[in-house]
C-alpha cells in the first residue's frame, strides 16, 4: 500500500504534489495560492503544486528543473539574462525589467531575473500560477507567479541529511536541516545546502567541462509563540551561486549566398576580375599584397576567405554537441534576505505583518563573441537593494462572506555595470581591413595611412586603431518607490454558488538613467573622434547620457464566479485585469534619438551613421478570462481538472535585439494567448499512481512591427532595421506540451519499502529564439526521468538512484544570433545557445533521526 508518509511519489500535473495513495485514493493536495489554505481542488485558478520533499528526491535544484513538470511554463538561462515564460508570456533580456512572472518566497516579491537563477533549500511547497496574478501576491505579475513556501520549525526535534552523487558530471550535493523547539515558546529550524558540478559541456580550448557551478545556502528560521494569540516568524538567509564557464556553443554556420570576402565587401571572383586592384593574380598574390598585419589575419580559399582568428581548430566545431569554444566566463552571486513576519489573531480573523530586506550582487565576465577567437568580452556588475512592508487582514471564515484586503510598500534600488573589453587587437585590425569602405561610405574615418594606393580601395586603413584597448563603460540606475492597497471579497450566495471580486490600486514612482561613454583601461574617458564611428560600425553603440522621471497609477480589478456542480465538481470563470508598469532601458546601446553619432573633428568626410536606440518604455497591460472546471472522480480515486485561458496583451513590453550587441526595449501593440490545460492523477491500484499534464497553446502577436529581423533577411520596416512580427507566434510557444507520470510503491519483507517512478516530458517544437529563426527551431521531443529507492518503513533512511534523460535527447533551450559574426567579422549566418544536459546517474541517501 502507498503509504501516506511517502516521500517519492509521481507528481500530477495540476498537483506536483508528493502524492500517495490510501485505501486506493488520492490524498488532499494542500496551497496557499489565496492566502489561505485550501484544497488545490477547492482554488479558482490554474496552479500546480510540488511539495519540497519531491524536489530534493528528485533532484530538482532549481526553477528551470521545475518547467518539465508544469506545461506552459518556461525558465532558461539566455546569453546575458534570464528567461521566464507562462502560456508563451515573458520579459526578454533586460536588466531594466521587472519579470512578468513574478517570484515570491515566504510573502516576499523576488521581481529579478537574476534570482530565478538562485538554488532551492529546504521548501515546503512551490505553486506556479498561470495567468495574471493581480490582487494577493504583493506586486502584479502579468504572466502569472511562482509562489514558494519554505519550511518551518517543526514542533518535535528532527534532524536530517541528504547526499546525491552523479559521477558523470561530478555533481556533489549535500543538504542538512536541524529543527525543533529551543524553549517552551520558541522554536529553531536551521538548513543549509551545498552543491557542486563540473557541468556538461566540454570548453575545447581551455579544456575543461563547463558550466562549473559552486553553490552554498544557509538559513535559519525563528518562530516564536508570543502569546496573547500573537506569533512571529524570524528568518535570516545567505545565499552564494558562482558560475565558471557556460553551457552556450555555436549551433550552427552557414556562410552568406554570396560568399562575402571579409575585408572588401567583394567575393573573391570579384576581387580576381577588378584590374583596380594591384597584384590580385592567384590567391597568394593578393595575400602577398596585403600590409603584413592584414596578412597574418587570412588564408584564402577557392569558395572566398575564411579567417585565421588566433583560435584552435575547436572553432571548427559548429553543432550542437555539449562542446563548445570559449576564453572562458564567470559569474559570482551573493544573495542576503532577512524577513520578519507577525501575526495577530482576533475572534477568528487574522492580522498580519511582512517586513523584509533583500538585496543580491553579483559580477560576470561573458566572452560574448561565443567563439574561441579572442574578439572581445563583456563584464558586467549588479547591485540590488529591496525593502518592503506589508499589512494584511484575512476574516475569519464567514457563513456569508469572506475577506481579505490590505496595503503594501515597496522600495528598490537597482545599479547595473557593463563594459565591452577587447582582449587582442583582432577588432581593431578587422576595422583596419574595412576602413573607407565602398569608398567612405561606411563614416567619418580620418584619411587611411595608404593614401591614394590601391590598398586604399582594398579597404586598408587605420581606424581601427582607435579601438586598441577600448572599453565601453555604460552605467544604469534606476529605483522606485511603490505603494499599493487591495482588497478581495467573496460572497457566499448559497451552498453552491460564490462570487469574488477584488481590486488592487498601485501607484508607482521610478527614475532612471544610463550613461555610456568610450574610455580606456585606467578609467580615463576618450575625446570624440574616430573611435566613435568604429564603435558605431563594429558594435552599433554610441555615447549617450539619458535621465528620467515617471510616475504612473493602475487599478487591477478580478472577478470570479465559482460553481460547486455538486460534491465532486467545481466550475469557475474569472476575468482579470493585469499591469506590468514601464521602465527604463538599462541594454540599449545608443539613445533614441534619430541624431547622427558623435562627429569626428579631423575626418574628411560628414559622418552619415545613425543608431536608434531606447530609454524609456511604457507600462503593459494584460486582459484575461479563464473557465475551468475541477473533478474527483471514482469516490476520490482520480481527478481530472481543466482550465480553457485567453488573455490579450496590449502595449507588450519587448526586448529586440539590435543584430550586433545591444537589447532596445520598446511597446508592441499587443499580443493574444489562449489554450487550454488538462492536468489529473488517478490511483491505478494501493501500489500504483498515474499523473499526466498536457497544454495546447496559441500565441499571436498583433500588429508588431519592430521585431528582430533573422539572419538574411531584408528589413520591412522603414527604419530600415526592423521586421513585422504581427501574426506570428513567440518564443518558447509551444502548440502543445505535457507530461505522463507514474509512480509505484510497494513494502516487502518486515521492515523495507520499494518506490519508483517513471517520468515523460513531451514538447511540440517551438523557437527557442526570440527572432523565430526557422533555422535553430527545437524539433519536437520526449524525455524521460526515473528513480527507484529502497527505505525503511518508518521513513528514517533511504537510498536511491535517479536517472535523467533517459533516452539522451539533446534540447536547445535557447538560441540566438551570434553577436557580430553577420555584420561585422565574416558576413556569416551563425547561432549560438544552450543545450541541455546529457543523460545522467545520481546515487542519493537520506538519513532522519
Amino acid at each position: 500500500m502507498i503509504k501516506k508518509a511517502s516521500l517519492v511519489s509521481l507528481i500530477g500535473a495540476c498537483a506536483l504534489q508528493s502524492q500517495s495513495v490510501f485505501a486506493a485514493q488520492l490524498e488532499e493536495v494542500v496551497v496557499t495560492a489565496q492566502l489561505r489554505e485550501q484544497s488545490l481542488q477547492d482554488v479558482p485558478v490554474s496552479v500546480s503544486a510540488i511539495s519540497g520533499a519531491k524536489m530534493m528526491e528528485a533532484g530538482l535544484s532549481k526553477i528551470e528543473d521545475l518547467q518539465a513538470y508544469v506545461p506552459n511554463f518556461t525558465m532558461t538561462e539566455s546569453s546575458i539574462g534570464t528567461d521566464i515564460y507562462i502560456r508563451g508570456i515573458g520579459s526578454g533580456e533586460n536588466q531594466g525589467f521587472e519579470q512578468s512572472v513574478g517570484m515570491y518566497v515566504d510573502g516576499i516579491y523576488y521581481g529579478r531575473a537574476q534570482l530565478a537563477r538562485a538554488p532551492f533549500l529546504d521548501l515546503e511547497r512551490v505553486e506556479v500560477l498561470r495567468g495574471p496574478q493581480n490582487i494577493l501576491l504583493g506586486k502584479n505579475s502579468i504572466a502569472g507567479a511562482i509562489n514558494i513556501s519554505t519550511a518551518s520549525p517543526s514542533d518535535e526535534t528532527e534532524f536530517y541529511a541528504q547526499a546525491t552523487f552523479e559521477p558523470e558530471l561530478n555533481e556533489q550535493v549535500i543538504d542538512f536541516v536541524a529543527s525543533g523547539p529551543v524553549s517552551d515558546n520558541l522554536r529553531a529550524r536551521f538548513s543549509m545546502r551545498q552543491r557542486h558540478t563540473d557541468g556538461f559541456v566540454k570548453n575545447q580550448v581551455l579544456n575543461r567541462d563547463e558550466a562549473q557551478r559552486d553553490e552554498a545556502t544557509y538559513r535559519l528560521k525563528l518562530a516564536w509563540d508570543i502569546g496573547n494569540d500573537a506569533d512571529a516568524m524570524l528568518k535570516f538567509e545567505l545565499g552564494s551561486f558562482d558560475v565558471i564557464g557556460r553551457q552556450s556553443e555555436i549551433l550552427t554556420d552557414n556562410p552568406s549566398d554570396s560568399d562575402i570576402f571579409l575585408f572588401t565587401g567583394r567575393t573573391y571572383g570579384e576581387i580576381l576580375n577588378d584590374t583596380t586592384f594591384p597584384d590580385l593574380g592567384a590567391a597568394g598574390g593578393l595575400v602577398g599584397s596585403l600590409p603584413s598585419g592584414i596578412r597574418d589575419l587570412i588564408q584564402l580559399q577557392d569558395n572566398g576567405s575564411i579567417l585565421n582568428m588566433q583560435a584552435d581548430d575547436s572553432v571548427l566545431d559548429v553543432k550542437a554537441d555539449r562542446k563548445r569554444h570559449s576564453n572562458g566566463d564567470f559569474s559570482n552571486n551573493d544573495t542576503q534576505n532577512i524577513t520578519f513576519k507577525m501575526n495577530k489573531y482576533v475572534d477568528g480573523d487574522t492580522f498580519t505583518s511582512i517586513t523584509a530586506y533583500m538585496a543580491y550582487q553579483y559580477d560576470e565576465e561573458c566572452d560574448c563573441d561565443f567563439t574561441g577567437a579572442p574578439l572581445f568580452q563583456v563584464v558586467m556588475e549588479e547591485e540590488y537593494e529591496q525593502f518592503s512592508q506589508e499589512f494584511r487582514w484575512i476574516s475569519a471564515p464567514g457563513e456569508n462572506f469572506d475577506m481579505i484586503a490590505g496595503a503594501y510598500f515597496q522600495y528598490n534600488d537597482v545599479y547595473f555595470f557593463d563594459s565591452i573589453v577587447l582582449p587582442s587587437t583582432l577588432i581593431p585590425q578587422l576595422i583596419n581591413a574595412a576602413d573607407i569602405l565602398e569608398g567612405g561610405g561606411r563614416g567619418d574615418y580620418d584619411p587611411g595611412a595608404n593614401g591614394n594606393t590601391g590598398f586604399e580601395l582594398l579597404g586598408i586603413g587605420d581606424a581601427g586603431n582607435s579601438l586598441i584597448d577600448i572599453r565601453s563603460p555604460r552605467d544604469f540606475k534606476s529605483d522606485s518607490i511603490i505603494a499599493s492597497t487591495f482588497v478581495q471579497g467573496t460572497w457566499i450566495m448559497n451552498d453552491s454558488w460564490r462570487l469574488t471580486l477584488g481590486g488592487r490600486y498601485t501607484f508607482e514612482k521610478k527614475s532612471g538613467s544610463r550613461k555610456l561613454e568610450f574610455g580606456l583601461p585606467d578609467g580615463s574617458v576618450l575625446p570624440i573622434g574616430e573611435t566613435d564611428t568604429a564603435a558605431a560600425v563594429t558594435f552599433a553603440a554610441e555615447r549617450h547620457d539619458l535621465a528620467g522621471k515617471r510616475t504612473e497609477s493602475q487599478f487591477a480589478p478580478l472577478l470570479n464566479l465559482q460553481w460547486d456542480v455538486n460534491d465532486v465538481a467545481m466550475a469557475y470563470f474569472s476575468a482579470r485585469r493585469g499591469f506590468k508598469s514601464g521602465g527604463y532601458d538599462a541594454r540599449s546601446n545608443a539613445s533614441p534619438s534619430a541624431d547622427p553619432t558623435p562627429s569626428n573633428p579631423t575626418a574628411v568626410l560628414a559622418n552619415p551613421r545613425v543608431l536608434i536606440g531606447s530609454f524609456e518604455f511604457e507600462e503593459e497591460r494584460a486582459t484575461s478570462y479563464e473557465l475551468g472546471l475541477k473533478t474527483s472522480l471514482f469516490d476520490g480515486v482520480a481527478e481530472l481538472n481543466s482550465a480553457l485561458f485567453y488573455t490579450q496583451f496590449d502595449n507588450l513590453q519587448v526586448s529586440v535585439f539590435d543584430g550586433t550587441l545591444g537589447f532596445n526595449v520598446g511597446n508592441a501593440a499587443g499580443a493574444v494567448t489562449q489554450g487550454i490545460e488538462f492536468d489529473g492523477r488517478v490511483a491505478l491500484s494501493e501500489h500504483m499512481i498515474l499523473g499526466a499534464g498536457l497544454a495546447f497553446l496559441d500565441f499571436e502577436f498583433q500588429d508588431h512591427k519592430l521585431g528582430t529581423c533573422i539572419q538574411d533577411q531584408i528589413p520591412d520596416h522603414p527604419n530600415g532595421i526592423n521586421c513585422d512580427y504581427s501574426g506570428k507566434t513567440n518564443q518558447y510557444a509551444a502548440d502543445y506540451s505535457g507530461n505522463v507520470l507514474l509512480g509505484y510503491e510497494r513494502d516487502f519483507g518486515k521492515s523495507l519499502t520499494l518506490r519508483a517512478n517513471l517520468d515523460a516530458i513531451f514538447s511540440d517544437e517551438y523557437h527557442p529564439s526570440p527572432n523565430l529563426d526557422d533555422r535553430v527551431k527545437q524539433d519536437a521531443f520526449v524525455q524521460f526521468n526515473g528513480r527507484i529507492s529502497i527505505s525503511s518503513n518508518d521513513g528514517v533512511w533511504e537510498v536511491a538512484l535517479l536517472g535523467k534523460n533517459l533516452t539522451d535527447e539533446l534540447i536547445i533551450l535557447y538560441a540566438i544570433d551570434t553577436p557580430v559574426a553577420k555584420k561585422v567579422i565574416a558576413g556569416t549566418t551563425t547561432h549560438h545557445g544552450f543545450t541541455n544536459p546529457p543523460r545522467t546517474f545520481a546515487l542519493q541517501a537520506s538519513y532522519r533521526w
